[in-house]
């Protein structure tokens, strides 16, 4: 049997003309009120403005092809190689969906920076995009980072209780130690090249970084630059991780205090002694007024 895509309730003046076109398969909602900003769309023959809605039993045109709601449910998990950009734009010479090369429309959850890897979400279901995105939800993201020198207690500690980045503190996080370079770090907000500006808040350049799991979809052993499509017990786990959560944009983000550190400290025979930390802040203002001289447990 094939899945059915996540429903929403349907308000009975019709659908609105983005959520058709990304129910379509077309692209994403935010992509849609593009082309309908461009005259590219057009309803029983008249060009759909924002907000407009389609009535059952209309026509919608789009570059000149009648459009049909999907049905059946399409989610992929890709292990998007270096160089693929998360994108639908067709000027994009190496956008993901022309990588794919699927059977049918679908344009990617969220992005990954060009210069990173990992697990990549693509979907024909406009329902779920900004519910597994929005940073109002809390759905962990977790990553595989490696850096260009050697990490330090102070140095993970700082990642995991808020650092400033673009005019803001990002939230206290779980980072874990792998090795002398490398780390693993789970977020639940998604901003732009976060990692990234975070490792340079302390004088550390990322030099790899592979994002590895989304929510309940780990990458596993997928070779780079595959794909395959969710399992029926993947599919049922995300439906009810995502049953609760929201479309609307985050007003106000409630920091959640809780972090925890893992920091690997080499010895000198080259034998690796772990040491865990969970602590919890008031603030990320706080943490960095109290130094790291906090005690490990």
């Amino acid at each position: 049997m094939k899945a059915k895509k996540f429903e929403e309730e349907e308000v009975k003046e019709g659908v609105r003309i983005n959520k058709f076109l990304s129910e379509a398969g077309v692209c994403s909602r935010r992509e849609a009120d593009r082309f309908v900003e461009e005259g590219k769309v057009l309803i029983d023959g008249v060009c759909a403005q924002a907000g407009s809605r389609v009535l059952p039993g209309q026509k919608v045109i789009f570059q000149g092809k009648e459009l049909k709601k999907e049905e059946d449910l399409v989610l992929l998990a890709l292990n998007k190689p270096r160089g693929i950009v998360c994108t639908s734009d067709k000027r994009e010479p190496d956008n993901v969906v022309d990588f794919v090369n699927y059977s049918s429309r679908i344009y990617p959850i969220g992005r990954l920076d060009k210069d990173s890897e990992g697990l990549l979400l693509l979907t024909n279901d406009g329902n779920i995009v900004n519910k597994i995105l929005r940073a109002g939800n809390y759905h962990e993201k977790e990553y595989i980072v490696k850096v260009n020198k050697m990490l330090t207690k102070e140095f993970l500690q700082g990642m995991a209780g808020g650092v400033p980045v673009l005019d803001t503190v990002t939230r206290p996080c779980r980072v874990e130690a792998l090795d002398k370079y490398r780390f693993k770090i789970i977020l639940t907000q998604g901003l732009n090249r976060q990692i990234r500006r975070m490792c340079e808040y302390f004088g550390y350049r990322v030099v790899h970084l592979q994002r590895v799991r989304i929510m309940n979809i780990r990458l596993g052993h997928l070779k780079t630059g595959d794909y395959r499509k969710l399992t029926p017990q993947e599919l049922s786990e995300l439906s009810e991780m995502i049953r609760r959560s929201s479309n609307a944009p985050v007003l106000h983000d409630k920091t959640r205090n809780d972090y925890s550190v893992t920091y690997t400290k080499p010895k000198k025979d080259g034998e690796e002694k772990a040491v865990r930390e969970n602590e919890r802040r008031s603030s990320p203002k706080k943490i960095q007024n109290r130094g790291m001289g906090n005690r490990m447990v």
